[in-house]
């Protein structure tokens, strides 16, 4: 009887009091930082980058896109009206916007591929124990750090009219020259983007290369399978992981390709057969002042390069 009115007690008290019972301040920053503040501490400079370089110029762009915008003078307050889908209306019925995805799209086509199997076959050979290893690494590796501006110069020499390749093919050459092709412009320009970014997917292919158990090599070998046998069996399926970071990165470079038809084609020739969504995005809503129309755009294209990586993510995994 004297527990029951000590807890009839205790009851009461807290219902009188409704401080009583509430979480403290400590109890409610861990709901928010979680049970180790350091990490979100640590973690937060970060957030911040991505809210602030990120998510901020994403939201702005898509706001962007809805509304009819223009550039002005700082401070000078205009009417910008929203205009509902007209700027994708306007996208998707340009027809210089419809070449550079069907000129992304034969990039993609030759430089993913290309990346990946090139790659991994590189990392292999480096993996096993060949002289001067560490010093195709490295050789490897130099052009990926090297600026785009510094070998563009070799580029343009190699395939130029007078350059060393047509001076190798002698009459097989185009004519038109290789970057003044309509078709055989973006080619080059992926068998470039392909050789400079080489060097950073063998060095994660390399890193996959680690974790593939040893002791499969040695029984494929006791098995008596071949070295085709052996990279087909255990070191493609080993690597699958890194096989999906590598064509999701190299898609999602890809598609933002800018620099290399800049630099190579003097902006998307000849006649546009070069020519980038990002490139063209530069173009429309910088030197010709049509920001609306290069945010739709830019939103078409982010979900596009979305949905070919889920694509592609799902397909690496189903097989």
């Amino acid at each position: 009887m004297a527990d029951t009115q000590t807890r009839t007690g205790a009851v009461a008290e807290k219902a009188t009091d409704p401080g009583r019972g509430a979480p403290s301040k400590p109890a409610r920053w861990r709901r928010i930082t979680g049970p180790h503040p350091m990490g979100a501490l640590f973690v937060a400079p970060y957030v911040i980058f991505l809210v602030l370089v990120v998510a901020y110029p994403l939201g702005l762009a898509v706001w962007i896109s809805f509304h009819d915008y223009f550039f002005t003078a700082p401070g000078v307050p205009v009417d910008r009206p929203f205009v509902g889908f007209d700027n994708y209306t306007a996208v998707l019925g340009d027809a210089t916007v419809r070449r550079a995805f069907l000129n992304i799209g034969i990039f993609l086509l030759i430089n993913v591929p290309l990346t990946t199997a090139v790659a991994l076959l590189l990392a292999s050979a480096l993996n096993a124990a060949v002289p001067l290893r560490g010093l195709f690494r490295t050789a490897f590796f130099v052009p990926y750090v090297t600026a785009s501006v510094a070998v563009v110069a070799v580029w343009l020499w190699l395939f130029s009219g007078n350059g060393l390749v047509n001076a190798v093919l002698g009459p097989l050459a185009p004519d038109p020259s290789w970057l003044v092709n309509r078709g055989w412009a973006m080619p080059i320009i992926a068998l470039f983007v392909t050789w400079k970014q080489l060097g950073f997917f063998v060095l994660l292919y390399l890193a996959a290369l680690q974790g593939v158990p040893r002791e499969l090599y040695e029984t494929a070998a006791v098995d008596g399978a071949s070295r085709w046998r052996t990279f087909w069996s255990v070191t493609v399926p080993g690597v699958r992981p890194a096989t999906v970071l590598v064509v999701i990165l190299s898609t999602v470079t890809g598609a933002n390709l800018f620099t290399e038809p800049y630099l190579l084609t003097g902006g998307g020739g000849p006649d546009g057969a070069s020519m980038s969504p990002v490139l063209l995005i530069y173009q429309r809503g910088i030197q010709q002042g049509e920001p609306d129309f290069a945010a739709a755009l830019g939103v078409v294209l982010m979900l596009l390069v979305l949905g070919v990586s889920l694509v592609n993510r799902y397909l690496i995994e189903k097989e």
